[in-house]
């Protein structure tokens, strides 16, 4: 639960500037590139920075909530069968991963089901999903502590493998409700803001799922951020919040997905704070809440497709703007290479 996260160390910021600036174009035309490019470098901590073995980590977990299918018009059993579909890349996390060669690996955080040891699957199981916050908190603070550290171990095995940028997807029916939970405890934005379309909920129903979840954050007051995370969330959200904050701490560079995501890395920020310097915000959600999360947090993402996936599909979107960004810093010429003036 201890994690060192420092402040990025500004002190190449210049430097780094510098060479941005003197590359043959036009100051600042270049955009977001150029502050990619310099976030990365301080990150780093180096004017030649490099992306090795991108990875997309997708953590998948069941919600208590779920199995009354009260919140969410697909039943809980979807969870397991697209963690096997995962498996057999047949997902569109899979298909952008390949396109944009990016690694892949898929995790049972807590989905209510035995897979049996089956291959490729990273077997890191709390329990066989939350329980119903309904009528008791999601997890235990064991329980939750216990994800944390299960997330931060997988990002260090990550880490250990020379991967130095990262993103994460998740998969749990019901999970767009918790994550609506944990934003309206962090931001303090009235629960029915926070509340979208999740997996696909419409007209009369959202209004149900919000009346559910308005009685749901009324009954619990939990004091800190971990508790939060135990009240509400789920096991894929608390590896998420741990992977973030070791990820953090090894100064890799994050990439922060949607609506899910955006929720965990709350949590993360609440524990550390120095975290959000080293995230890169891949979308803005079509979530409803996900926009008000990124304004929170201030930040601006890179792209608005008007996704809503999860799976980490934006992070792998994303990913090769980033690819642009140290590459025109590492590759392009300078005006005194290319012996181009900089004056009339």
């Amino acid at each position: 639960m201890n994690f060192d996260i420092t402040p990025l160390d500004k002190s190449l910021e210049n430097t780094i500037q510098h060479k941005i600036n003197l590359k043959t174009k036009p100051l600042g035309s270049l955009g977001t590139l150029e502050k990619i490019a310099l976030q990365i470098g301080l990150i780093q901590n180096t004017i030649s920075p490099i992306l090795q073995k991108p990875t997309i980590l997708v953590f998948a977990g069941d919600h208590g909530i779920a199995e009354k299918g009260e919140v969410n018009p697909y039943p809980q059993i979807v969870t397991k069968q697209m963690v096997y579909n995962f498996l057999n890349s047949g997902a569109a996390i899979n298909s952008l991963c390949t396109q944009n060669k990016i690694n892949l690996e898929i995790i049972d955080a807590g989905v209510n089901h035995d897979f049996k040891n089956i291959k490729g699957l990273i077997d890191a199981k709390v329990a066989y999903g939350t329980k119903n916050y309904q009528s008791e908190p999601a997890m235990s603070i064991d329980q939750c502590n216990t994800a944390i550290d299960k997330g931060a171990n997988i990002i260090l095995e990550t880490y250990q493998n020379r991967c130095n940028v990262v993103g994460f997807g998740e998969m749990g029916i019901g999970n767009s409700s918790a994550a609506a939970l944990l934003m309206a405890h962090f931001t303090k934005i009235p629960i029915t803001e926070c509340v979208g379309a999740g997996t696909g909920v419409q007209g009369e129903a959202i209004k149900i799922k919000q009346t559910i979840l308005e009685s749901v954050f009324k009954k619990h007051f939990p004091n800190t951020g971990i508790e939060a995370l135990a009240t509400f969330g789920g096991f894929e959200i608390a590896m998420i919040t741990g992977a973030i904050l070791k990820a953090a701490e090894l100064k890799m560079t994050i990439i922060i997905d949607g609506f899910i995501v955006t929720a965990a890395l709350l949590a993360a920020n609440a524990i550390n704070k120095n975290v959000l310097d080293y995230c890169v915000f891949a979308h803005s959600s079509e979530e409803q809440g996900h926009q008000k999360m990124l304004a929170f947090l201030e930040k601006k993402p890179l792209l608005s497709l008007g996704m809503r996936l999860g799976e980490g599909t934006g992070a792998a979107v994303a990913y090769p703007i980033l690819e642009s960004a140290v590459a025109f810093l590492n590759n392009m010429a300078s005006f005194e290479e290319a012996e181009v003036s900089t004056t009339e």
